[in-house]
Parts: structure tokens; sequence; C-alpha cells
């Protein structure tokens, strides 16, 4: 008992210092996950911040552009004045002013057709326009992007001024356009590798996304999930862009910190495996090494014994030759024969034991009668077996064993007087063995460990006799012993379960 109590503190330091460790792994890195993820929102708040200043410096830039073209427009009205006021003009009038308005535009293509749509004079056209004479389809269709102005000259008629955005300005204008373009692709891959989805104002058609593997954007749920998700955690950045109109951006928190967060389970499902397989490990080694010493004790047990059983044998051979019968002669040799089937049992340790078909209700009564001869008669035994034979696969030597620890176990507990009783039934796959003391009992706390190696409530013995019982039954049966009831000082119900076949 002291050594199973020793063992079992030990262990319960052994665990607690493993706890210890672990709690303090586990802080730790919790720490450090919570340390990344403040950093990591830091960014994206940064990141926000950058984008909405962005954004703002765009929309200012596209103000900028729109008040170039309508600064444009009012050159274009301008000159078209400037152009009729030169072709009504009296021919005294001092046309410098009206001239020199003309002359100026050195950027803006500008076309003046009559009625016919025949091109009557050109400014800053390309290069392959400049010898056109009149205004086909396509090039109609260029200068109609903005709605031309209406010369009214004398006599009723009229002539068309065409004109289209100058070429300094739509060179910026492609500039600001790629910046936009650009925009989008530095907000969905962007620097602190957050997920993220931008959307149109109805934020359900996908413009553009970044950092987000397997995303489907044609997968309408699932994109709602996303964005359901992304809004949960940050509220979505709205832009206002002249040429698009309004976006909305929608990020959340990178997959490392996600990963991360799931990190210190990850680590004590790692350690906790690890700690399973090194106890196992152990266990198996230590099981091993046990069964080596027990082996190698049984054997050399028998060996020991039989030397001495030998000369017993022999001198009983000697005291039945004589003439005169000596009482108590067969008793002995039954101990003898007894001694011998110890003796072959030790020796047996170690090595895989036969199972042969045997008649289990013959067994136990064969063992209840050699105990009752030897056992006090307060102790009272009371078998309830099958009339019929049961035949199953025993090794009826190792199973006698069995039977001899439980019931010596029993008188031990009963303090010399009580009943033992054993009773035995069947099912369809099963065969059920009950052997009942009426002994001091035992709390429901130690049901398991009265089959370690070790373990006595007695103040004299080494604790294996269940332990071996197990060992028989468990490994060289494949049966089940345990303790089935327990009731402080109303007796212990050990059960046996054995299969038919």
């Amino acid at each position: 008992m002291n050594l199973y109590a020793q063992k079992k503190r030990w262990k319960i330091v052994l665990a607690i210092i493993a706890l210890v460790i672990i709690g303090a792994s586990i802080y730790y890195t919790n720490v450090l996950v919570n340390r990344f993820a403040v950093q990591e929102r830091t960014q994206i708040r940064v990141w926000a911040d950058a984008v909405q200043r962005r954004a703002s410096l765009m929309n200012i830039t596209e103000a900028f552009f729109d008040e170039v073209r309508e600064q444009e427009r009012k050159r274009i009205e301008l000159l078209a004045q400037a152009y009729r006021r030169l072709l009504i003009a009296a021919p005294n009038e001092n046309l410098n002013f009206y001239l020199e308005i003309i002359s100026n535009n050195t950027s803006i293509p500008v076309l003046i057709t009559n009625e016919n749509n025949h091109i009557e004079w050109s400014a800053n056209l390309p290069p392959h326009q400049q010898h056109i004479d009149s205004l086909s389809p396509d090039l109609l269709a260029e200068y109609t992007v903005y709605e031309p102005i209406e010369i009214i000259l004398s006599g009723n008629k009229k002539q068309m001024l065409y004109y289209k955005e100058s070429r300094i300005f739509t060179e910026m204008k492609n500039v600001l356009d790629d910046l936009v373009s650009s925009f989008f692709n530095e907000v969905a891959l962007n620097a602190v590798s957050v997920p993220v989805i931008i959307t149109d104002s109805t934020q359900k058609k996908v413009i553009q996304y970044g950092n987000l593997d397997g995303f489907d954007m044609h997968d309408s749920s699932f994109v709602k999930q996303q964005l359901d998700d992304m809004s949960a955690e940050n509220k979505p950045i709205s832009i206002d862009l002249e040429n698009i109109g309004r976006t909305y951006i929608f990020y959340r928190s990178s997959d490392l910190l996600l990963q991360m967060q799931f990190f210190p389970l990850f680590q004590i499902l790692i350690i906790t495996l690890f700690l399973l397989m090194a106890y196992l490990l152990f266990s198996y080694a230590r099981r091993s090494e046990q069964n080596q010493v027990w082996a190698g004790m049984a054997k050399e047990t028998a060996h020991q014994i039989g030397t001495p059983l030998s000369s017993l044998m022999a001198w009983i051979e000697l005291l039945k030759m004589q003439p005169e019968k000596i009482e108590g002669v067969e008793e002995m040799e039954k101990d003898v024969q007894r001694l011998e089937t110890i003796t072959e049992r030790f020796s047996r340790i170690g090595s895989a034991p036969v199972l042969e078909p045997s008649n289990i209700t013959k067994v136990i009564e064969e063992t209840i009668d050699y105990l009752k001869k030897r056992s006090s008669r307060k102790i009272i035994y009371t078998l309830q077996l099958p009339a019929e034979s049961v035949i199953i696969p025993l090794n009826a030597s190792l199973f006698r064993w069995v039977i001899e620890n439980l019931c010596k176990n029993a008188i031990d507990a009963m303090s010399g007087h009580g009943t033992i009783t054993i009773r035995m039934k069947t099912d369809e796959r099963y065969l059920l063995l009950d052997v009942k003391d009426t002994g001091k009992g035992m709390h429901k706390s130690v049901f398991s460990a009265v089959f370690n190696p070790g373990y006595t409530s007695k103040k004299r013995g080494w604790g294996l006799g269940l332990s071996l019982a197990k060992r028989i039954i468990k490994d060289y049966h494949k049966g089940k012993i345990f303790v089935k009831t327990s009731t402080i000082n109303e007796g212990t119900t050990f059960r046996i379960m054995l299969r038919l076949k």
C-alpha cells in the first residue's frame, strides 16, 4: 500500500509540474499572439487611413480635371464667338483681338463645318485628319463626345463647331484612369496582406479582390458570406469616385492572424498528444520490464521449489511403504501434488498458455473442494452453478489459480469467518462468474487500484495476487475481471467475463 501511495503521489507531482510547464508555455504563446494581433490591427488602421487619404486625393484630382474640362469648354465657346465675329465683322473693324483668341488655341482640336458637313476650317487636328474635307460617320462620332456649338451667321446661315478634349488633357485623363486602376490594385494587393473585397455601390458586385485564396467572385452566396464576415469585423470603407461612383472596400484580419489565434489550441493538442504517446511508451516499457521480472522471478521460484519438492515426494513414497498405515499421508500427497501444480504454474509464466476445451463447472467445483479442506470451518462456500456442463477454451491450471486468489482475498477480507458465494451464468456471448464475500468491502475509488502490482491493504503481502489474476484473465483468456459492487462492512463482488467461443 505504501509503495502504491508513493507511486500515486509521484504521479500527482509530475502531473502538476507538466501542467505548470504547459500552462506557462501556452500563456507566453498567447501573449505573443495578442501582441501580433495588436500590431496587425494597428497596421490595418494605418492602412485604412491611408486608403481614405488616397481616395480623397484622387477625388481632388478628379475635381481638378473636371475644372480643366469646364475651362476648355469655355475656351471653345469663346473661340466660337470670336470666329463668328470674324465672319460678320465690318470691313474697317479691328479684328486683332479675335484673331489673337483664335491663334491662342494651340491644343484643342476644332472642326467648323457648313450645313452640308463640309469642313471649312480646322485647327490642331492630328496629322492623319488634316487633309479631310468632310465629316465621315467615324469622325463625327469622335467629335460629338461633347455637344457641338452652333454658329449663326447672316442670312440665317449656320455653321457647326465640333471639338474634343485636347491631347494634353486626354493624356492626363489616361494618367488619372491608370491612377484609379492602380489604386484598386494597390488596395486589393496591400502590403499588410489584408484580405480585401472591393464592390460597387450595391455592395454585391465585386470589382476587385485580393489576398483571398480560393475566392470565387461568381458564387453569390459565397461572396455574401465573405462580405458579411468582413463587415462584422470592420466597417467597410466608403469611397466616392467621380467617374466610377461610390465603392466599398471590405476587409478583415489576415489569414496569418486567424491561424495564430488558433495556435495555442493547436499547441495544447500537440503537447497533449506528445505526453500521451510518451506515457503510453513508458507504460509499455514498464509493463514489459515488469513482465520480464515476474517471469524470471517465477521461473527461479519454480526451480528453487523443485529440489525440496522432489525430496518430499520421495519421503512420502517411503511412508507409504511402511507396513503400518500412517494417518494423513494421503492428504500430504495431495498437498505435494498441489505444490507440483504451483511449480508448473510458475514455470509457465512468461510463456503463451495453451487453452483447451474444458468443463469450467468441474474446474470450479474441484478448486472449491480443495480449498474447503484447507480453510476454517467458519468459512461457508456457496456454489450456484449450472447443472449442465459448460465447455469453454480454458487453461484449467491458471484459472484455478485465479479462483484461489479471489477466495483467499475474500477470506482475508472476512477476517476468517463469513460466506463466499460463487455464482455462474451465461448469455449469448459471455460466461459471467461472480465471486461474492461478506467482508469489510472497499471504497469505489480503489476499484481499479486493487489490480495494480504492489497494492495491498494487508500488513503482509506483495500485492500481486489480483494483478496476476487480471493478467491471466485479460492477457491469456482475453476476458475481463473487475469489481462489480462493494459496500463497506457488507462485502465485495468480483466479476469474471469469459467468451464462450
